[in-house]
């Protein structure tokens, strides 16, 4: 069904783990705004009552064994038939207000993605460090992508049926946003970008991410997925510096050959010849591996029409 559709299906897709503290207020908000839309909450081995929660509040309960929020992206994506998909976390930071402004906004510009971008509401609404750390990988990202979004961590995303039945969904845990912006940014999906107010967590609700670990693993994520799309970009930067070592350690070998006939400094040559041929290997491997991500991107796409066309 097409965006446009008068009356699209809406599902609210909630992630949940140990969200009790909060869970009843994510449910109550979303149903005040969208009370003929049907809310799932995909939950993910929560030790505390966070399912008796969400069965009272009547919603759709889904068990995701294998941790991480990558692997419950990936279940609901599959699972949920809808014309439109808000996925939202259930931590109650998120405003339920901005939903509908969002969905028009998709729908009126034939949008795939519409990412709510958080305006902190709160002195405490992000932790110390992750402020920075947002911005430091939004950067890079757009950077290496060469876009320009401004919250590519936000967890509060509306999509079309097309992007979610197209979206591969490869990564294990926190690293799946990232994943989800690059991905629109590889097939040059429309997109969009609406601020919402981020609230603080309320008392008793604690942050699923940690810092280092979870930190390591996105920026690991982005880098993968940059050799991944941009093999030629990533291995033509390998080429050009070890070209230039080797020119400048070999040129003045091979002047002095030419010269006397000898090669005094025998190290110097093998290391220049071995950089050389390693460079050559990186030039090779930028051009056979684009080619394959060039026939990966035609296949991505074929898919994100086949989603398109399926009504």
């Amino acid at each position: 069904m097409d965006n446009s559709t008068a009356n699209p299906r809406i599902a609210i897709l909630i992630p949940c783990y140990n969200e009790s503290a909060t869970l009843p207020r994510v449910i109550h908000d979303f149903k005040q705004y969208f009370p003929q839309s049907d809310l799932y909450v995909y939950d993910n081995g929560s030790t505390d009552n966070s399912v008796q929660i969400a069965l009272a509040g009547g919603v759709h309960v889904t068990h995701v064994a294998m941790r991480g929020k990558g692997q419950v992206v990936r279940r609901m994506f599959a699972d949920i038939e809808a014309d439109i998909y808000v996925m939202v976390d259930g931590d109650a930071t998120y405003d339920a207000a901005s939903a509908p402004a969002a969905i028009d906004l998709l729908i009126q510009q034939s949008l795939d993605m519409v990412v709510c971008t958080r305006r902190p509401n709160g002195q405490y609404s992000f932790r110390p460090g992750h402020a920075l750390g947002n911005k430091l990988f939004t950067r890079t990202v757009n950077f290496l992508f060469g876009h320009q979004f401004t919250d590519i961590f936000s967890g509060y995303r509306i999509f079309s049926r097309r992007f979610v039945k197209s979206f591969p969904a490869i990564s294990q845990g926190f690293e799946i946003e990232a994943e989800i912006t690059i991905h629109a940014l590889q097939l040059g999906l429309p997109c969009a970008e609406i601020e919402t107010p981020y609230q603080e967590r309320p008392p008793g609700s604690v942050s699923k991410l940690n810092t280092i670990r979870d930190g390591l693993r996105i920026l690991r994520t982005i880098l993968l997925l940059f050799l991944y799309v941009r093999p030629m970009a990533f291995f033509g930067v390998l080429f050009i510096l070890l070209a230039i070592i080797s020119l400048t350690l070999g040129i003045p070998v091979t002047i002095n050959f030419i010269h006397t006939g000898l090669v005094p400094r025998m190290p110097t040559a093998i290391l220049a010849a071995s950089l050389g041929l390693l460079a050559s290997l990186c030039l090779a491997c930028g051009i056979i591996l684009d080619s394959v991500s060039r026939s990966r991107l035609e296949t991505k796409r074929c898919w994100y029409l086949i989603a398109a066309s399926a009504r």
